[in-house]
């Protein structure tokens, strides 16, 4: 007998092809391809002392493309990234860009003040910056000793 040593990662491995082979019977491949080409620009949220800052990755994105809204607490990033005109004398083999609108949404916290929101865009990034109300922004207290 033969003994062979067990790996948890290739039995993992294994498995999630199974997985992925039964769940591929139901879906048709252009609606996999469509699925997978959805347009979902990455985000980084970061709360610093005196304000969030959300950063979104925008490559290729005109900034007139895109527009920021704030309504009901909940600030919403949306925008259009635009097919550059095909060249009929080109021969597309693979095209793996993804085009069209997208949009993310974000609740804000009650501690924000959202009429000074404000937004730049530099190489493709979208920075929001979002400051803190006076009261939220933590307070150092100084401890006497007697």
């Amino acid at each position: 007998m033969t003994l062979i040593r067990w790996s948890p990662l290739t039995e993992f491995a294994h498995r999630q092809k199974e997985i992925d082979r039964m769940c591929n019977c139901f879906h048709n491949d252009t609606l996999a391809e469509d699925v997978a080409k959805t347009l979902l620009p990455a985000v980084d949220i970061v709360e610093r002392e005196n304000d969030f800052n959300i950063r979104v990755e925008l490559p290729g994105v005109d900034k007139k493309d895109v527009k920021i809204t704030v309504q009901n607490d909940v600030l919403t990033i949306k925008g259009e990234k635009k097919q550059e005109d095909e060249k009929k004398s080109d021969n597309y083999y693979q095209v793996e860009r993804c085009y069209g609108t997208f949009q993310r949404s974000f609740t804000l916290p009650t501690s924000v003040a959202s009429d000074k929101i404000d937004a730049s865009y530099n190489n493709g990034v979208l920075t929001v910056s979002i400051p803190k109300l006076e009261e939220a922004k933590p307070k150092e207290i100084e401890v006497k000793v007697k």
